[in-house]
Formats: structure tokens, C-alpha cells, sequence
């Protein structure tokens, strides 16, 4: 029996909900995704501070600092959870409080 992660579903369903995506049409990709690019792009398109941010995510600050300086990568859930917090402005203020 496959284990699906209860947060990454909960976060593929937000995601359904946001983007308004059908995701039971499969989703082709024109090249492999760079999580680092992606990251970059993401954090700075949210405009929060790096603390801020790094609350929003459930993190610590070392931890985004690791993120940009490309010595880890963010797990998938959580590059879920930025594209939700880049994508509606108004949910990292919820999760920051």
C-alpha cells in the first residue's frame, strides 16, 4: 500500500483550489523543474521579509537562508506551501498571526 503524506495532500487540494487546476488531466512539464529558480522566484515574489517568510513557512530562518544559498533543497510540500503563500498574499498574513 502507497503512503500519501497528509500535508502534501492537503496542500495539492489548496492548490486545486487557488490555481483553479484540473489535476486529473495530467500536467506535462516542458522541462524539469529547478527547485532553487523556483524557490528564488517564489520568496521574492511574496515580499515578506526573510523572517516573516521563514514563519509563514513553519521554519526557521537558517532554514530559507540554506534554501538560498542552495545547500538544501525544499521538500516538495514545501514548495507547495510557497506557491500558495506567492499566489495569495492574504494566507501568509494568516499564517504569520
Amino acid at each position: 500500500m502507497e503512503y500519501k503524506d497528509p500535508e502534501f495532500e492537503l496542500l495539492s487540494s489548496l492548490e486545486q483550489i487557488v490555481f483553479k487546476k484540473d489535476l486529473t488531466q495530467p500536467v506535462t512539464l516542458s522541462k524539469k523543474p529547478n527547485f532553487f529558480s523556483d524557490f528564488e522566484q517564489l520568496r521574492r515574489g511574496t515580499g515578506l521579509k526573510i523572517d516573516d517568510f521563514a514563519r509563514a513557512m513553519g521554519v526557521s530562518v537558517s532554514m530559507v537562508h540554506e534554501w538560498e544559498s542552495q545547500r538544501i533543497k525544499p521538500t516538495a510540500t514545501e514548495m507547495k506551501l510557497m506557491r500558495l503563500i506567492h499566489a495569495n498574499p492574504t494566507l501568509s498574513k494568516q499564517l504569520i498571526d
